[in-house]
């Protein structure tokens, strides 16, 4: 059996306009298949079902250059836009050219997975209460409401990989696995792009993460892959403090330091996108296991420089370094951990927080354009949820409202709240202001704040 073939124009000569592709990858550039999306778009393909995490920015070799070409009919993914980032395929969804079903990421590879394991829905928990749960059909069990989702299946799968053999099997390599399994597996055709091709029998047979059965075609890739050339994320720097009245709050590095003091020895914790990343630097000598829903369990420090390898990264595309004990493992296998309550803690960031203890972090405009990444999955599981964002917006508007104004991520799940300003606790029904930052007063926190808020009997400084 060879399923060699000589290039990715030979493996995807039969693609017809029409098709659903899934693309492998994660984040801001890691392991994406370079050579079958240049391949797609130099071929020209119409009205193209893009099923994949998120699209890219302008000019990423990444579902987004289809979307320039306009090859794009309708997109299935957990990220259609990132604030800030105008995008051809913002603008094709805004004028309707693209239709666009956004996913929570867990939901996303477990509906590819039961596509893929001949069962048709299934029913989670992870969108209850939000938008996305509008219209659909919902039961209950055991006292929980549960979504109704239904499982997808694709005509091709473009996967970057390791290494393969003639045969298909496939290895990946540290975190890279993500998504491309279940996109595997739920894919009528799947096709490989591998940095090396070995005979059948090299390859050992427990470091095969994708048996053959799942892969159609292979290929060598002409890309090889370089973490030097993945985009980072620009940010205003962790040290950077805001003003409120003349007066510096905490920095972004800060308000992950404090956050960092409430997580619990002995515990799992995964850390979301943005100031969540940075606690991981916090940690040293700490009994904590870090979860980054790519795939991967017992990681440490961001890391820079030689300390870098390619496919060691957090849930942001940061580069880490590994603890011992550190495992890794698919998206499937990722949000099983989360959805099935393993995860004792989760850090997100957010848009707003109200008084009800509901969330906001994944769309400013509406239900069509934003990403919800893991967030609702992490929060359908998670026994203690903390957000870390700042007091205000940049327009110095409250982020902690009476009531979100943007659609819910999760309805009465937090349990602390950490900003530049204030440390909360949920107690009873209500937040309770704990700390503020080194000098302001409660009565000037509470003045920027537009929720109801009970003063703690001793209110302490932030450390």
């Amino acid at each position: 059996m060879n399923k060699v073939f000589s290039s990715a124009e030979e493996a995807i000569a039969d693609l017809k306009d029409g098709a659903t592709v899934a693309l492998g990858g994660f984040s801001v550039g890691h392991r994406f298949a370079l050579g079958l999306i240049t391949a797609l778009r130099d071929k020209g393909a119409k009205d193209l079902c893009l099923v994949c995490n998120s699209m890219g920015a302008p000019g990423e070799l990444r579902g987004q250059v289809l979307a320039e070409n306009k090859q794009v009919r309708k997109l299935i993914a957990a990220f259609s836009v990132r604030p800030g980032m105008p995008t051809a395929t913002e603008e094709q969804i805004v004028s309707g050219e693209i239709e666009v079903e956004l996913v929570p990421q867990g939901i996303l590879v477990e509906r590819c997975r039961a596509g893929g394991a001949g069962i048709p829905a299934f029913y989670a928990a992870a969108s209850v209460g939000t938008d996305l749960a509008t219209g659909r059909e919902t039961r209950e069990f055991d006292g929980r409401q549960y979504v109704l989702e239904t499982a997808i299946q694709v005509d091709y799968a473009f996967i970057r990989a390791h290494r393969a053999d003639r045969a298909g099997n496939v290895q990946f390599r540290g975190g890279s696995q993500n998504l491309s399994p279940a996109f595997a597996k739920a894919a009528r055709i799947t096709v490989v792009e591998v940095d090396e091709i070995v005979e059948v029998g090299e390859l050992p047979p427990e470091s095969v993460t994708l048996p053959g059965i799942f892969v159609t075609r292979v290929f060598k890739s002409e890309r090889p892959f370089d973490a030097k050339q993945v985009p980072q994320s620009k940010r205003r720097p962790a040290d950077t403090a805001r003003e409120y009245h003349g007066k510096p709050a905490l920095t972004r590095a800060g308000i992950a330091k404090r956050a960092a003091g409430l997580l619990r020895e002995g515990t799992y914790v995964n850390l979301g996108t943005g100031i969540p990343t940075m606690i991981s630097n916090n940690l040293d000598g700490r009994d904590i296991v870090l979860h980054a829903e790519n795939g991967v369990l017992g990681y440490g420090r961001m890391v820079t420089g030689d300390a870098v390898d390619p496919d060691y990264y957090n849930a942001s595309g940061q580069y880490i370094e590994l603890k011992p004990g550190a495992s890794f493992f698919d998206s499937v296998t990722s949000f099983e951990m989360a959805r099935g309550g393993r995860i004792d803690t989760v850090v997100l960031g957010a848009y707003e927080v109200d008084e009800t203890g509901s969330v906001a972090n994944w769309s400013t405009k509406n239900e069509k354009l934003g990403g919800i990444g893991g967030a609702m999955d992490l929060i359908s599981g998670a026994s203690e949820l903390i957000i870390v964002m700042e007091h205000c917006d940049s327009k110095g508007r409250p982020k902690l409202k009476k009531q979100c104004g943007f659609p819910l991520t999760g309805q009465g799940c937090v349990s602390y709240v950490v900003t530049d300003l204030a440390l909360l606790q949920w107690q009873d029904d209500r937040f309770v202001l704990l700390e503020v930052a080194p000098g302001f007063t409660a009565d000037e926190v509470i003045a920027l704040t537009e929720m109801r808020v009970e003063k703690a009997p001793e209110i302490k400084f932030m450390g």
